[in-house]
């Protein structure tokens, strides 16, 4: 039984994926929480919860990952990259069961413009927690089988949505260190015009990892949260 075979009502389904994926859907079925972040759920169960899509496409240059920019007006994580996502509503239903993957796709569809239809949810990591949000957060993974049009939805909310191909990830040229005001060091990468760091980045240095697709890098170079000053 795999982690994410507890959910119901929204399908979850290896069937048809790309052989290249196999990597993925196998670290997704294999890595512990502490792979993934020092920062868990707390066990009293405080946080708000929420999701993220992580949504796996092909373009002219191979695989590649669904990524939007956080308008710089926002209250929390202003001018982030992110994966598309947010909060859990009501209507989403159980957030211990496909509550998370209601959201991820609805989060998905009202920030980026993408048709849910095209998409195939394929597995389920861990919660995780975000500190300074007090966020629980819950990563979805999807196959973008049926790719549609996406842009910018509500200017308010979010900058730009762009792809970013995996290839582009892997390049130890676009990987760097952050160091946060706070001193905590993570993972990085300049990718597209964009820093992608926190979260995000976080998340995609592991899967990276676990999924075999990592190339040796210079986790000494640094690049500050101000960069483009």
């Amino acid at each position: 039984m795999t982690r994410a075979s507890h959910t119901q009502g929204v399908p979850l389904s290896k069937d048809g994926l790309p052989s290249w994926l196999d990597p993925v859907v196998h670290a997704v079925e294999t890595v512990e929480p502490r792979q993934l972040s020092r920062f868990l759920p707390p066990a009293n169960g405080a946080g708000r919860q929420s999701a993220v899509l992580i949504l796996f496409g092909e373009g002219e240059r191979g695989p590649e990952l669904l990524l939007m920019e956080r308008a710089s007006s926002l209250r929390s994580h202003a001018g982030q990259p992110s994966f598309p996502g947010g909060a859990l509503d009501p209507e989403d239903g159980d957030p211990h069961g496909d509550g998370p993957l209601r959201a991820a796709l609805r989060e998905a569809e009202e920030e980026t413009g993408l048709d849910p239809s095209g998409v195939q949810l394929f597995g389920v990591l861990p919660k995780l927690y975000i500190p300074v949000s007090g966020f629980v957060v819950t990563p979805v993974l999807g196959w973008w089988r049926e790719p549609t049009p996406v842009g910018v939805v509500d200017p308010n909310e979010t900058a730009r949505v762009f792809t970013v191909p995996v290839a582009d990830l892997t390049d130890p040229d676009n990987r760097a260190t952050t160091v946060h005001p706070s001193g905590h060091r993570g993972p990085a990468f300049l990718v597209e015009s964009a820093l992608v760091w926190g979260f995000t980045a976080g998340i995609i240095d592991r899967l990276l990892h676990y999924a075999s697709w990592e190339r040796p890098w210079d986790r000494e170079k640094q690049v500050p949260l101000d960069w483009r000053a």
